[in-house]
This record gives structure tokens, sequence and C-alpha cells, in this order.
């Protein structure tokens, strides 16, 4: 016999101790009815993080619910983004007048409404035929050069020679609107400051617009309106039907904070 090898006497312990082993190792893998057993769980699931044996639950109650997707306002459709960061945020009502190119005079116009920004732009009008400045657009208007300065202006006062339909906006009726002569086309131009919204461009807000003042100076032009249409192209104002005109000054509404936003297709698209 080896020396190595445990003597037979010494057998039963290791015996007794494998099964004390195996006792302690089924208790610890023993059902919740083993006592002693919740204790011990709680305690290493606290140790974890985990809020004992309701940690099962908890994670349900917290599971995600379904998914919903996330609701984008929507944006007045072909303006780029500097067109559209020039729209002020407390802005709720923006007439927008798209020439067909730079150097056209012909225009259409669409007014939208935003009543609920989570909501965001909409069309409030369809399309309306329009008329700009014989030359075109620009991006620097200078007083004669026969173009409708682009960008985003305030509306905030407006006029004319008839009295105005029911409206809310700031309205003065005054026998100087009145115009006659001929337009570039040999059209005449009687009636064509019978209703008019001034833009702010190169005016003081909110004065008459027949107001002369001129803060960027006389040179730079002003006196830009949005006026009924005679059949032609503008000095650089903007021109609308007779009806469409008067339907616009129902519709503005001062508290709205209203806009016009104008400019060739490919300028307002920047």
């Amino acid at each position: 016999m080896s020396a190595n090898r445990p003597s037979a006497a010494r057998r039963p312990s290791y015996a007794i101790c494998a099964g004390t082993i195996l006792l302690l190792t089924a208790c610890g893998n023993t059902s919740e009815t083993a006592g002693g057993t919740h204790e011990v769980r709680a305690a290493a699931s606290a140790s974890a993080g985990v809020a004992g044996p309701q940690a099962a639950g908890d994670r349900r109650r917290a599971a995600p619910g379904p998914y919903a997707p996330r609701v984008v306002p929507r944006e007045i459709p072909a303006l780029g983004s500097r067109t559209r960061g020039g729209i002020p945020a407390d802005a709720r009502q923006a007439l927008v007048v798209t020439g067909d190119s730079y150097d056209s005079s012909l225009s259409t116009a669409v007014l939208y409404t935003r009543d609920d920004p989570a909501a965001g732009w909409r069309a409030a009008t369809g399309r309306w035929p329009a008329h700009n400045g014989l030359n075109g657009w620009t991006d620097e208007h200078w007083e004669g050069d026969l173009r409708t300065p682009v960008g985003v202006y305030g509306l905030t006062a407006a006029g004319g020679r008839f009295e105005p339909p029911e409206t809310a906006f700031p309205y003065e009726q005054r026998p100087e609107f009145a115009v006659s002569g001929e337009g570039f086309e040999g059209e005449t131009l009687e009636g064509s400051f019978d209703y008019v919204v001034a833009v702010d461009y190169n005016r003081v807000p909110g004065a008459s617009p027949l107001d002369p003042e001129r803060p960027l100076g006389k040179e730079r032009g002003g006196g830009i309106w949005i006026h009924v249409d005679h059949g032609g192209p503008t000095q650089g104002c903007i021109s609308l039907p007779e009806n469409r005109m008067r339907e616009l000054l129902r519709i503005l509404d001062p508290e709205k904070k209203p806009v016009v936003v104008i400019g060739d297709a490919e300028g307002l698209e920047r």
C-alpha cells in the first residue's frame, strides 16, 4: 500500500464533509419555502440596488409604452432656412409672395397662419395671382430700380380711398390714396390705391402708409405697398386683385403679428 493513500479509518470523515457540502449547496438553491432565504436574497438585492423580491414587478411597470412618433410642426413650403429664420417667432400670419423668376414681374401669393404653434403653418387661402416690380426682385433695393425688395417685413398699417371691409387691422380712409395715369403696359392706374397695406421696408412701423419718413434714407426707396392690381407690373410694390385685397384685409389681425415674405422662388429657397 502506498504511503500516500489515506487510511481506511479516515475515509468516513471525507464522506461526512462531502455530504455536508452537498447539503449546504442544496440550501443555497432551495425554493422560497426555505426559512431565511428571503432575507438573504433581499439583502443581496439591496446591495445591488434592486428592490428585493419586487424587482421583477418594478421592471414590468417601468417598461416603455407603445412607440409614439414625434410630431414635427409643418413649415411653409419652398422656403429655405435663412428665409424661415427671418420670420419672427411670434408671427402667426405670413403672406408669402413668390416671384416666377428673379427678373419676372409675375408672382403668386398665399396667406399662411399658425394658430397652433405645435402644429405649425397651414395655408389659409388658395394661390392668388400677383404682380411685383417691372424688373423683378433685388436683395438691395434702391430708389428707381423698379425692383421689389426680397425679405421678410412686418405688416402694421393699411389704408385706402374706400371704406374697408370689416377688419381688425389698423386702416385709415383718406382721399390722398387716389392715383391716376397709366402703367408700364398702358393700363390705367386708377383705383390701384383703393385698398393698400404698407410693407415695413424703409418706413416707421405702425405709421400711416402715406408717411414720408425713410429711416434708411430716400435713396433706398420706400412706399412699398400691397395694393389693388392694375393689370401690369408695379414700380416695386405687390399688387393683388381687388377681391383678394378685401379678403386679405378681413383676415389680417394685428394680434397675430402678420408679416409678408417676398422674393423670387430661388431667393426664398435660401
